[in-house]
């Protein structure tokens, strides 16, 4: 995080990776969506391991390995676009399924701020995924909610 702040103030943009893989890309957005309120809770690291498993169809030895490269880039992120432009390398369906997991992480803790909710719309706009399939990912992601 001070890396991404000493970068930011001396004008040097983040280093991105070319040759990011999209799940890693993925992994780090759902990271960045938990550290928007922040405070990363084991509840959200463990939402986005099951995210990872289900969503993104990962056998159970990568999803902690994915994680892990997750979270070190989302430590010195200075934004979500440097993982969006690998993400939309995915299919639509499975940029939707990126979407719904950032919902499902944000309601982790019981209801998203209004700092998810836009963080959410920036993304999924960076994603091209529009609001019709967005809204429709919210509610796929808040029906998984235990009431």
């Amino acid at each position: 995080m001070l890396e991404a702040l000493k970068r930011w103030f001396s004008g040097r943009p983040a280093p991105v990776d070319r040759d990011l893989d999209p799940q890693v890309a993925a992994a780090a957005l759902l990271v960045e969506a938990a550290l928007v309120d922040g405070v990363y809770a084991n509840l959200e690291s463990d939402q986005i391991a099951e995210i990872l498993l289900e969503s993104l169809g990962l056998d159970a030895d990568r999803v902690d390995e994915v994680l892990s490269q997750g979270e070190e880039l989302a430590e010195d992120a200075a934004g979500a676009h440097q993982f969006t432009q690998h993400v939309k390398k995915l299919p639509l369906l499975d940029r939707v399924r990126v979407i719904e997991g950032i919902y499902r992480v944000s309601l982790a803790d019981g209801a998203a701020c209004k700092f998810e909710e836009a963080f959410i719309r920036h993304v999924a706009s960076l994603l091209h995924v529009d609001d019709i399939r967005r809204a429709q990912a919210r509610r796929r992601a808040e029906s998984r909610q235990p009431q």
